[in-house]
């Protein structure tokens, strides 16, 4: 697990073996099976997650019943952090997972009073905070601003790969397309 959780953990600010210790000492494995909801609107959610190995993403139903993929989730990367996606305890999306998962979780008030005592794991933190924000942004700027074929040439800058590994209609509806207008892009690139 200390493997695991360190490369990630790394890759956004480096911090100390003895900090990751700390944070290990909160972590728990956990699996999903492709299509399992991890969490719902609505339910109480109190927890951090490094998603090890899969891709997960996060999404809301319309009244009407459409699902609005907001987010996608790939091997090695952290799930946005429960400050964002929480109100008052309880989730504002759902997150479900997309293929086979395995998730490091931690307890998020356990994980706050360590970010409060250690000050690499507070700036790792607040990392993770500032990258959520700037992705939240940079996709919102895109939405607004650029084609549906720069959105998917985007998309696949950031998500290699992701085509071939997940339903069209979840990428379709994080781009805000129709999977038609979708299908159409992907033949002409």
């Amino acid at each position: 697990m200390k493997r695991k959780i360190s490369s990630i953990i790394n890759a956004v600010t480096s911090i100390s073996v003895m900090s990751i210790e700390k944070i290990i000492s909160l972590a728990e494995i956990v699996y999903f099976k492709k299509g399992e909801t991890i969490t719902s609107v609505g339910q109480n959610n109190n927890l951090e997650y490094f998603l090890i190995d899969g891709i997960c993403k996060t999404f809301l139903i319309t009244p009407e019943g459409d699902t609005i993929t907001i987010s996608f989730f790939m091997a090695n990367s952290i799930i946005s952090p429960s400050t964002t996606r929480n109100n008052f305890g309880k989730s504002l999306l759902n997150i479900q997972a997309v293929t086979d998962v395995e998730i490091i979780k931690i307890n998020a008030t356990e994980f706050e009073k360590l970010m409060i005592e250690d000050l690499e794991i507070r700036d790792f933190g607040n990392s993770v905070l500032r990258n959520e924000l700037m992705t939240k942004v940079h996709k919102e700027i895109g939405l607004a601003s650029l084609k549906g074929k720069d959105r998917l040439a985007l998309l696949r800058k950031q998500f290699p790969n992701i085509e071939n590994q997940i339903p069209h209609a979840d990428i379709a509806s994080y781009l805000g397309i129709t999977n038609i207008s979708l299908s159409r892009l992907r033949t002409q690139s």
